[in-house]
């Protein structure tokens, strides 16, 4: 299962990559969505995917599974939609105030070649 979930994180950090070094604002969003994505898996395949066990139980259990790296991963994911909202309003903003999406026209460099 580890084996699966490493192919996983490594096609979604590809895919984030490919899409954060687009020219378009929302392509750079989504892809540092997805890439906050493939951190919580990483995070979640490092703890150990164990199954069958329940997180909280008495001292004197035989097996049990880790909750840091779950309570981590939904901290995680609260912090990625405020950064993740954030991110959009700035973008809506931009685009209403110059009329663009495009990197290039944003940073000014397009006729400086």
């Amino acid at each position: 299962m580890e084996i699966l979930m490493a192919f996983i994180i490594g096609i979604l950090f590809m895919s984030a990559t490919y899409l954060m070094l687009s020219r378009s604002i929302v392509r750079i969003i989504i892809g540092t969505t997805v890439l906050s994505h493939g951190a919580h898996l990483l995070i979640l395949t490092m703890g150990g995917l164990k199954g069958g066990s329940a997180p909280l139980v008495g001292e004197n259990a035989s097996a049990y599974t880790d909750p840091l790296p779950q309570a981590l991963i939904l901290t995680a994911i609260v912090i990625a939609f405020g950064v993740t909202a954030l991110f959009l309003v700035l973008g809506y903003r931009s685009y209403k105030e110059l009329g663009t999406d495009n990197m290039e026209k944003l940073r000014g460099t397009e006729g400086n070649d």
